[in-house]
């Protein structure tokens, strides 16, 4: 658990099966729920669960601490991700529970809390009642603009998704055409050198029209077939020749070979 206390940027009370929970929405979205007021709420001892919650690595990731109002004031409170609740509900075995109600509370808890909880922040249901389900059912005008209501709610938030992965995209867009730029400004730049595949041609080039010079003259050829090439091209290594003049290096130097042998060009 972080011992860096989370930004909250919203409390609500939330009932659920005549219990008032308490749960916050930190600044990163995420929705929390105070451990010590479900363990309160079911019973549960709340030392015990903290611990068992802290030797759990998965429900650890979601354990956080913050502060919260409450009627004494305000308090620093263990909390937990509401998506991590059932998970940890689940490890408390109701067989072993003898109080019927307190295990079906439990059970109940296990399967709705979470749900009950995250909507809380989504929709402004702030309970668990099944007696809205059957409002909504029975097509009020009332029930017809809240479902009209919910409905614009949610395009709008597929909405604000879409927009979001818009923008992804267009950033990625925008950094594949500035690593493009890049490259074509390293492609484009006349002050770069030949490539170590085209040195290699050029030095092949430069060995085959010494080997021929040297036959005829009986001498040793080579520095004299390189200082022309430098002296013409104004460089003092043929690794140093600009990427834009191997085309035109590459033709001098064949016409060169084929200016004083007869055989096919060799390179």
């Amino acid at each position: 658990m972080s011992d860096q206390l989370i930004v909250i940027n919203e409390q609500r009370i939330v009932l659920f099966l005549d219990d008032e929970l308490i749960a916050v929405r930190a600044v990163d979205g995420d929705v929390y729920v105070s451990v010590g007021h479900l363990a309160d709420a079911l019973g549960l001892d709340r030392q015990g669960q903290t611990q068992r919650i802290e030797r759990h690595t998965v429900l650890l990731s979601g354990y956080r601490r913050g502060e919260i109002n409450t009627a004494g004031g305000v308090q620093n409170a263990y909390l937990l991700r509401v998506d991590l609740v059932p998970f940890w509900l689940a490890g408390v075995n109701t067989k072993r529970i003898k109080d019927d109600d307190r295990r079906l509370k439990i059970e109940q808890y296990q399967q709705n809390v979470a749900k009950v909880l995250w909507e809380a922040f989504q929709d402004g249901r702030l309970m668990a009642d099944n007696r809205f389900d059957d409002l909504l059912a029975a097509d009020s005008p009332a029930a017809q603009a809240y479902k009209m209501a919910a409905a614009i709610m949610q395009m709008a938030q597929q909405q604000l998704l879409l927009e979001a992965q818009m923008q992804d995209q267009a950033a990625k867009l925008q950094n594949h055409e500035q690593r493009l730029e890049q490259v074509e400004a390293v492609l484009g730049n006349t002050d770069r050198y030949i490539t170590v595949e085209q040195a290699s041609q050029i030095s092949q080039a430069v060995k085959a029209i010494a080997l021929v010079v040297s036959r005829q003259s009986g001498r040793n050829e080579y520095g004299g077939v390189y200082g022309e090439l430098y002296r013409r091209f104004s460089i003092t290594s043929y690794k140093q020749l600009p990427a834009h003049k191997f085309d035109q290096a590459m033709a001098w130097l064949t016409e060169w070979y084929t200016s004083v042998a007869d055989d096919d060009v060799p390179f």
